[in-house]
């Protein structure tokens, strides 16, 4: 460059002439900021920035109530719907499930036998099986003197019923109905036609293929009852070990003594309940064998299990005793077992079940009604079975994690500014009504 040649001089000279001197001084500065705006010429260029507007995604400018409400509402509509997929699943497997379930209540009645075998020195496994194989031997033979007294007074029965069949007959011809003979046997014929109706179509082999279908899952679930109940008599400690070691690090030793919690509340459940049972059918047995009411045993046995449905299942399995006592012995004995079943209730509503259920449970009989209908309602009579045990066992280990937390030591201050910490200086400007109110003696400038 022309530039860079004109700079050059002979040294001498420099030194001779000052004014040259400042003149190089000048063309170096030159060319310096002629180099400098050619490299800024050269620069890529940035680019510019966009600035936007207020962000769309900032809390919605609404009450706190609202707010507080909304989010309690979509927390429950989570919980409602995750419920119900659970109460989904279980109905799909029912017929798994309720076997189950059975073989764990009558492990909760039988484990205290499986413990004495084994404090004596007898292995569990054996103590268990024992027990599983007593207890089969304790229905069969039941059965078998139930079986056998229906089957001896079965005829004399089926006589009594004709009777009162003809009794009736007669009835409605002399009583308030004056019924003729051809409307009795027009009534009798509809019957007919309304069953020759429901036997065509198929109706009959549907119905049998469905009853087919019902004592094949009976006889599953029952091989079912038998290895639930034999495993969780011999193996129940390592069976629940390994369920708590599904839960995480920090929540099983809560999980652990919830579990806990809830096996005695079973167990104390399910004791009292086979000591009222016991109390209503031997109390129903006996003022029917006082009456002279046929099928005693077979109605004890028929009371025993109803009453495991609480507070309606041994009146309903009363009602039985009535209807044998009608056919058998007519209208009067029937207000005399009516009356029976009666006084033995008041006794089990009044007497048993505040002593027991009350006192072992803890389960408020509202609670207890309430349960029974959900029961129903979901899974029929199977789901009141196993409803009033599911809500005793929550509600003691609700009571039981409940015990973990001291109620009335914390400020209520000091949480609102925890709570306002948590949330942000924000939500404070939003929602200064739950600012806390400023002591009698703080003056405003102190406060703000």
């Amino acid at each position: 460059m022309t530039g860079t040649s004109l700079c050059r001089v002979p040294p001498d000279a420099a030194e001779s002439h000052p004014e040259h001197e400042s003149r190089l001084a000048q063309l170096r500065e030159r060319l310096a900021e002629s180099r400098a705006a050619l490299r800024r010429d050269r620069a890529p260029a940035v680019p510019a920035v966009a600035h936007g507007g207020p962000s769309n995604f900032s809390r919605a400018q609404v009450p706190w109530a609202l707010d507080l409400a909304a989010a309690w509402s979509w927390r429950f509509i989570v919980i409602v719907a995750a419920g119900l997929v659970v109460l989904k699943a279980l109905a799909m497997f029912s017929v798994i499930v309720l076997p189950v379930v059975v073989a764990l209540l009558i492990s909760a009645l039988t484990a205290p036998l499986v413990r004495l075998a084994t404090d004596v020195g007898v292995p569990r496994a054996i103590a268990a099986l024992g027990v599983v194989i007593g207890g089969i031997g304790v229905v069969v033979l039941l059965l078998t003197f139930v079986s056998a007294q229906v089957a001896n007074g079965a005829s004399d029965l089926a006589d009594q019923v004709v009777a009162g069949l003809g009794e009736v007959e007669d009835w409605l011809k002399t009583g308030p109905l004056n019924a003729s003979e051809s409307q009795i046997n027009a009534y009798i014929q509809s019957a007919q036609d309304a069953i020759t109706e429901r036997s065509k179509d198929g109706e009959i082999l549907a119905q049998v293929s469905e009853v087919g279908s019902t004592i094949g899952h009976v006889v599953a679930g029952f091989f079912i009852v038998l290895f639930s109940t034999y495993f969780f008599l011999s193996d129940g400690d390592r069976i629940w070990a390994w369920l708590v070691r599904l839960a995480p690090r920090a929540a099983r030793e809560r999980v652990d003594s919830s579990g806990r919690v809830a096996w005695v509340s079973l167990t104390q459940f399910v004791r009292a309940t086979v000591i009222v049972a016991l109390v209503d059918a031997l109390g129903i047995a006996i003022v029917a064998a006082i009456l002279g009411v046929p099928f005693v045993l077979a109605i004890g046995v028929l009371v025993f299990l109803g009453a495991f449905v609480p507070m309606i299942g041994a009146t309903i399995a009363g009602t039985v005793a009535i209807l044998v006592a009608l056919v058998d012995q007519g209208p009067i004995t029937a207000l005399l077992m009516l009356g029976g079943v009666i006084l033995v209730q008041q006794i089990e509503g009044h007497i048993l079940q505040p002593f027991l259920m009350g006192r072992w449970v803890s389960v408020h009989p509202l609670a207890v009604i309430v349960a029974i209908g959900c029961g129903v309602l979901v899974a029929g009579i199977a789901g009141a079975l196993i409803a009033v045990p599911l809500a005793a066992t929550v509600n003691a280990v609700v009571q039981h994690l409940a015990s973990f937390t001291d109620v009335g030591d914390d400020d209520p201050e000091e949480e609102l500014e925890e709570d306002f910490e948590e949330l942000g200086a924000d939500d404070r400007e939003e929602h200064p009504d739950l600012r806390p109110e400023p002591d009698d003696h703080e003056t405003p400038q102190e406060t703000s």
